[in-house]
């Protein structure tokens, strides 16, 4: 049994199933002898975690069939720059809707390689930080795609909307909330999701990509970022992050026996909620300047009145057993990272803490 209850926000909580699998495994997969560090990755057995990866995937997220799915290494920081250099044709344009640090990255990143505007960005309403509604957005003619990012894991802002662009791929940065709630991948030209938040070990990169979108990328694009190669060579053109690799299917197996993406978007409903309720029922002492419309489910972003307050409540938190809740250098704070693995004991914990705190220290 774990010790403790891990906030961090990634490489994020992985379930105790998966880990007490992969210790099991660790020095024999499967009575080959050999640990599945040891296994080639174009050889028979592990041939068996890429098909059952895949296979899992596509049923977990109803991916249609004329969607590929890539993975590659990276992270979604390699995407930022792997997006333009893959989708832009000889107009170089795209825009960028942004609403926290990682859209920004990923804008100025694309900069590198063409014409980027800013379409839209989180904006107040009502004195409280919300995602730009669709509405808001100032699309340009003859762009190539429209970026943004689905959940901003330092901000704690999340979209609760896809956005209907038909005329255009969208792409979207999924990281930290993908498996967390059901998403319609066909209104989505591709997708991208690093794996150490909601899906798996750090290491390793989903690309959800549709075939069309799989062309000859802007000259001068080198090998292995060029979407093309990983599609044709099924994503082996080089020695893949094998154990990543494996971690995520275990994680995908774990979200399937435990009723799939719809139920796990119902326990992550009622996690936050928890968080929530109890942050807008403290009176102040417990702040949260993101506006309800765009509250993340999986990065509650958290102030109390000092900042020394805010040290104090994660030394204390750390002694019951509540880890890595200190906030982002960017943005300070407190953040409860909720990923799937994190169970509803845990929030609960949590809750009790966030209660026994606030009556020793809120004044008045």
């Amino acid at each position: 049994m774990r010790k403790v209850y891990n906030f961090s926000a990634g490489p994020g909580m992985l379930p105790e199933e998966v880990m007490v699998t992969a210790k099991e495994e660790m020095l024999d997969w499967h009575g080959t002898g050999s640990s599945i560090m040891e296994l080639g990755h174009r050889g028979l057995d592990f041939a068996t975690i890429i098909k059952e990866t895949e296979a899992d995937l596509r049923e977990l997220m109803n991916i249609p069939r004329n969607y590929k799915v890539l993975f590659v290494t990276g992270g979604a920081t390699a995407q930022f720059a792997m997006v333009p250099m893959n989708l832009m044709s000889d107009k170089k344009r795209a825009d960028y809707v942004v609403t926290g640090v990682w859209g920004k990255k990923a804008m100025e990143e694309a900069m590198r390689f063409g014409d980027i505007e800013m379409a839209a960005q989180s904006a107040h309403r009502n004195h409280l930080l919300a995602a730009p509604l669709q509405e808001e957005w100032d699309l340009r003619d003859g762009i190539d795609y429209i970026h943004y990012v689905a959940n901003e894991t330092i901000d704690g802002l999340e979209f609760n909307f896809v956005p209907n662009i038909t005329e255009v791929p969208l792409v979207c940065d999924m990281s930290s909330m993908i498996l967390s709630r059901p998403v319609d991948v066909s209104k989505y030209g591709l997708i991208y999701a690093g794996a150490q938040k909601n899906m798996g070990q750090a290491g390793i990169t989903v690309v959800i990509i549709r075939d069309d979108l799989i062309k000859t990328p802007v000259f001068l694009t080198p090998t292995l970022y060029q979407y093309q190669t990983h599609a044709v060579h099924h994503s082996l053109y080089n020695t893949p992050p094998t154990y990543s690799w494996y971690m995520l299917g275990l994680v995908l197996k774990w979200v399937k026996r435990h009723g799939g993406i719809p139920a796990f978007y119902e326990i992550n409903k009622r996690k936050a909620k928890k968080l929530y309720d109890t942050i807008d029922a403290s009176h102040g002492f417990y702040e949260c300047r993101i506006h309800p419309s765009s509250r993340s489910l999986m990065n509650v972003i958290f102030g109390l009145p000092t900042d020394e307050l805010d040290d104090l409540f994660v030394s204390e938190a750390a002694k019951q057993g509540l880890t890595n809740l200190k906030g982002h250098r960017a943005v300070g704070g407190i953040r409860a990272s909720i990923y799937n693995a994190m169970p509803e004991a845990g929030v609960d914990a949590l809750v009790k803490f966030m209660q026994e705190f606030a009556a020793k220290y809120a004044k008045g």
